[in-house]
Order: structure tokens, then C-alpha cells, then sequence
């Protein structure tokens, strides 16, 4: 199963305990579980990680922005995606994120914007919330 984060999702997955964190837990644990992202979604998670207002979550963590942008890193494969045509209008940046899902050939979008559930589905891909996605994955494969 291919699946692509939203940038607020992978933050709340690196800095906080919940379902996000859960799933990201998940999918590295899985060989059956492939996480895509694309350059531009990999560039605006550098900048998110790096803002002050995070700062007391990265104490907390112990962990610095490129330490948690680089363990992210290590478990995305990498699709070069191109533009689409504008859909969420009044925030360009999750376009980026349906066009990595384009070009990752995506099972499921995940996110936590309403802007992007509100759509429910791009292209035959379903969007839904990190909780939804635990729920939809397919159980672990169980070797005997």
C-alpha cells in the first residue's frame, strides 16, 4: 500500500504521541507499507520543523529539526511529482501534496487539513485522517 503525508501530519507524527505518530510507527515497521513524499513536500517539512513555535516540542522530543527531518527522510521514498491544475485554492501548498500522491500512484492520502478531507478523494485517491488510515491499512502479513 502507497501512501503520502500531508506536512501537518508528519509533524504531528515526529513531535507528538497520537494517530499520526502511530501510523508513521506503522509504516516503518511494515515492508508492506510504502510512505512517498516529493521534494517540495520534503522542503516545506525542513521549514516547518525549524519554526520557533516548536520549539518546546523539540525540547521535549530531545531531538533537533534535521535529526527528525532526517529520520522522515530515511523511511520516504522519493517521486518527482508535477504541478496539477489548482484545487485547493486558498492553500497552494496541498496541491503539492495531491500531485506527490499523482505520482506516487497513492492507495491513500493522509492528513489532518480540512481543506484536503473536505475533498474526500483525488483522482480515485481517498483522503482521510491518520485515524481513518490505521483503520484502512491491511493487516500485517504474518510470517510462519
Amino acid at each position: 500500500m502507497r501512501l503520502v503525508l500531508d506536512t501537518n501530519t508528519v509533524v504531528s507524527a515526529l513531535l507528538w504521541r497520537g494517530a499520526p505518530h502511530a501510523l508513521l510507527e506503522t509504516i516503518g515497521a511494515r515492508r508492506d507499507l510504502l510512505l512517498h513524499s516529493s521534494p517540495k513536500l520534503l522542503a516545506e517539512l525542513a521549514d516547518v520543523l525549524g519554526r520557533e513555535k516548536f520549539g518546546a516540542a523539540l525540547a521535549t522530543s530531545g531531538k533537533s529539526p534535521e535529526q527528525l527531518f532526517s529520520r522522515y527522510a530515511s523511511v520516504v521514498r522519493i517521486v518527482r511529482s508535477e504541478s496539477v491544475p489548482a484545487v485547493v485554492l486558498s492553500d497552494a501548498d496541498d496541491d503539492h501534496v495531491l500531485a506527490c500522491a499523482l505520482a506516487a500512484q497513492a492507495d491513500l492520502i493522509v492528513s489532518g487539513d480540512a481543506h484536503l478531507l473536505n475533498l474526500k478523494t483525488y483522482h480515485r485517491i481517498p483522503i482521510v485522517s491518520a485515524t481513518e488510515a490505521l483503520a484502512q491499512l491491511p493487516q500485517a502479513e504474518t510470517e510462519g
